[in-house]
């Protein structure tokens, strides 16, 4: 008799739209590993559904809406008894763990952690300092370029920095995907490595050959305008980048695309500069592989960055900066210009947009790091054997994560009894 499948439940802090966001991509990305293994998985989440997301049900996976403190999760999960649970996010776990702990004590449990929010939010604030004390900055490398122990500094004594992290520990395993975030928690944080397992985005790498460069025109941006770096990153090229290549490019047209894109942002659309601001792209990988470059200028960030992904799959080399390409590459070349300035930045995507043998250069060298670095074939199966290779063990697991197992029973108790004070104010009297 065949053993039955291995359940799993998801806690979505959003329902998946992998067309909008990394975020998404990468959730579905995992998902399909489970898929391939004959997992039996329910997704579930407190948010109301967004305009683009993902048709699970079409895949198999079941859908199920749940409450925020609300009694109702402890039948569902209770019935459901999955075998792993994957909290979507740090602040599902802060919701949900206590009930899955008591209700499904033996499921492994799991965080996927997107990109350390702590880190980004350190680092915006970072800018808005800086951009405060040097207003009229153009030049970002002192913000590009701080060693690990000044990220720790900036986010040791924040609120966030601790409920992220003890929402880690917490966990049995966090999929980190950038290995400079999971490095930065085993040396200044000093978590335990065996809590993070490394999952970048899995990806198929191209194998046909790619749009050619006298077949393509013109510069794009892309990235959801929810996303705060994806918003200064626009204001950026619309005030400072935009402008320099230009004088230099007359006839340049950017072409920017975003899902929930907000009338601030179509304020900004102005043909007659050549600066577009486009709305939600229906196929993202259409419009990049018809566009000659990628802009990417992050001044801030954490995580890894779908759109930079997505341009290497459709061959289209980019122009970013440190914070754009921070654990997206490895030490070979990039698939593009790495920049700390604007006017280094407009120079570069200039320069690349009209040189024809390194922009061919540049395209072949995002397939061979996509082969690399994201190949699902490598990532899927690892991610199964490290959950498997945990469920296995995982008495001996939790018991090697003493502070874990200490930031469960103090913060549960005190998330409960929050969570249950709440569910009592909220009935009808």
């Amino acid at each position: 008799m065949n053993a039955p499948a291995t359940k799993v439940l998801v806690i979505g802090y959003v329902w998946p739209e992998p067309r909008s966001s990394a975020a998404g991509g990468h959730m579905m990305q995992i998902l399909e590993s489970f898929l391939t293994q004959g997992w039996d998985i329910t997704f579930s989440s407190p948010a109301t559904i967004g305009e683009h997301k993902a048709d699970l049900t079409a895949l198999g996976i079941a859908e199920c809406a749940i409450e925020l403190n609300n009694s109702s999760f402890d039948d569902f999960v209770r019935e459901l008894a999955p075998d792993i649970v994957l909290f979507d996010r740090f602040m599902m776990e802060e919701q949900f763990g206590w009930r899955v702990e008591k209700h499904c004590p033996d499921a492994l449990r799991v965080l996927e952690t997107c990109d350390l929010q702590s880190l980004r939010d350190a680092r915006q604030q970072r800018l808005k300092d800086h951009l405060k004390a040097h207003p009229h900055s153009e030049d970002f490398s002192a913000l590009f370029a701080p060693a690990l122990d000044d990220e720790f500094q900036l986010m040791a004594d924040t609120d966030i920095a601790k409920r992220e992290i003890a929402a880690i520990y917490r966990c049995d395993i966090s999929l980190m995907i950038s290995d400079v975030e999971a490095q930065l928690l085993t040396e200044q944080f000093k978590v335990p490595a065996a809590l993070l397992h490394w999952c970048p985005l899995m990806l198929q790498p191209p194998t046909e050959p790619f749009v050619p460069f006298e077949d393509r025109a013109h510069f794009l941006s892309i990235g959801n305008f929810r996303h705060a770096p994806n918003w200064d990153a626009v204001l950026w090229m619309k005030n400072s980048l935009w402008p320099l290549i230009r004088q230099q490019l007359p006839g340049a047209q950017l072409h920017i695309y975003g899902s929930y894109t907000p009338p601030k942002a179509t304020a900004l659309h102005n043909p007659a500069q050549g600066f577009h601001v486009m709305n939600w792209a229906e196929d993202a990988l259409q419009v990049m592989t018809a566009a000659r470059i990628c802009l990417a200028p992050l001044r801030f960030g954490a995580g890894i960055k779908g759109k930079l992904a997505d341009a290497m799959l459709c061959g289209t080399p980019n122009i970013t900066t440190p914070i754009g390409a921070e654990a997206m590459g490895d030490d070979q070349p990039w698939p593009g210009m790495i920049e700390h300035s604007a006017p280094a930045l407009a120079a570069a995507a200039v320069a690349l947009y009209q040189d024809r043998e390194r922009w061919t250069q540049a395209q072949e060298d995002g397939r061979r790091l996509l082969a690399r670095r994201y190949n699902a074939a490598t990532h899927g199966p690892a991610l199964v054997a490290c959950l498997e290779h945990c469920r296995g063990n995982l008495a001996a697991h939790r018991r090697d994560n003493f502070t874990g197992s200490m930031l469960r029973h103090h913060a549960h108790k005190s998330t409960q009894y929050m969570s249950q004070w709440i569910e009592a104010k909220n009935r009808p009297l």
